[in-house]
């Protein structure tokens, strides 16, 4: 059922000056949908703030020239005459990182809107629809129920946002309507080619070097039917890579003959291990993420454990073990 989006549009005719923002380690679907929704906002006469509390990816940086998303860190006073806060791509308090935080001590109106399973009460208004393909869908769902078309920056953010969360277009969550909405962004201005140049045929040599590692260590598990890999604390500064480069070298492990969960292990700078699940179709890796405080959807979810990497990859295949035998 399509959302109503009345309690949306009130919101934004209510209130002047908003701060969106977006889960950390932000993907091209967040960042995408905070650049699109906030140049429609502008567009109305809105004041617009963007923050993400943590390092940004320097492959999105053509979406945003102007380099407007800021990195939030706290107290964040400078942010605290927003009238509203817009959370974009996640419902999670620990997706939010220290923006969570300030967040929970602003008394103002909040509003998230998302396309994950996983829900937490921020005591916000939700917009969530975990049948969309990416929040960029949502986005422009937003945009329309506003009576504005994106404009041709915008619709360059929603084409990355669409295309990224789709691995472009090749997904099962794509859909004769994901590629509707395509042909629809680029009529209004988006240019595919461009983006795709950027985003995969521009790379670091840090990051090459990172994916070869990574294939590196790619090991078998579990009779073949699991595949994982892993960075190690120390590997971005031998190879010259950012963390923000390991974005998609999960997708090496589900590519494997036979596989039916890819995990990607990478250990934190400040302690801890992030863990991306991958299912080929038949199992529910966000029921599965959730188990270590995490979630996503049924076929792509993280979670961090606080814990070290030996103990989160015994963890993480006992658990992966334990649900295979029912996606047989």
């Amino acid at each position: 059922m399509p959302l109503d989006w009345t309690p949306f549009v009130d919101l934004i005719d209510r209130h002047q000056h908003f701060l969106i923002t977006t889960h950390i380690r932000p993907d091209g679907d967040g960042l995408g949908s905070m650049l699109a929704l906030a140049d429609t906002l502008e567009q109305r006469g809105k004041g617009v703030r963007m923050v993400v509390a943590s390092a940004l990816v320097p492959r999105y940086d053509f979406l945003d020239p102007r380099r407007r998303i800021q990195r939030f860190t706290l107290p964040g006073d400078a942010y605290r005459n927003a009238e509203a806060i817009l959370v974009l791509d996640t419902g999670t308090w620990n997706q939010l990182g220290d923006f969570g935080t300030f967040m929970r001590g602003r008394p103002v109106a909040k509003l998230v809107i998302d396309h994950h399973l996983t829900q937490d009460d921020l005591g916000a208004i939700r917009m969530v629809d975990t049948t969309a393909e990416a929040t960029g869908r949502l986005i422009h769902e937003a945009i329309t129920a506003l009576g504005a078309k994106p404009t041709p920056p915008a619709a360059q953010a929603l084409f990355v946002a669409l295309a990224m969360d789709t691995g472009w277009f090749r997904h099962q969550n794509t859909t004769p309507a994901t590629f509707r909405l395509a042909a629809e962004l680029v009529e209004a201005g988006a240019r595919p080619t461009e983006a795709y140049e950027t985003l995969f045929e521009q790379s670091t040599l840090g990051r090459l070097k990172l994916t070869g590692l990574v294939l590196n260590r790619m090991t078998m598990a579990l009779d073949g039917k699991v595949a994982y890999t892993e960075v190690r604390r120390g590997d971005y500064e031998t190879v010259g890579a950012t963390p923000q480069d390991s974005e998609d070298l999960i997708n090496f492990t589900r590519s494997i003959a036979g596989v039916e969960v890819g995990l990607f292990f990478m250990e934190q700078p400040a302690g801890g291990v992030k863990v991306s699940f991958r299912s080929r179709s038949r199992v529910d890796v966000a029921q599965v993420a959730q188990q270590f405080g995490g979630g996503g959807h049924r076929l792509a979810s993280g979670a961090i454990l606080a814990t070290s990497l030996e103990d989160a990859r015994t963890r993480v295949l006992a658990a992966i073990a334990a649900v295979l035998p029912t996606a047989r």
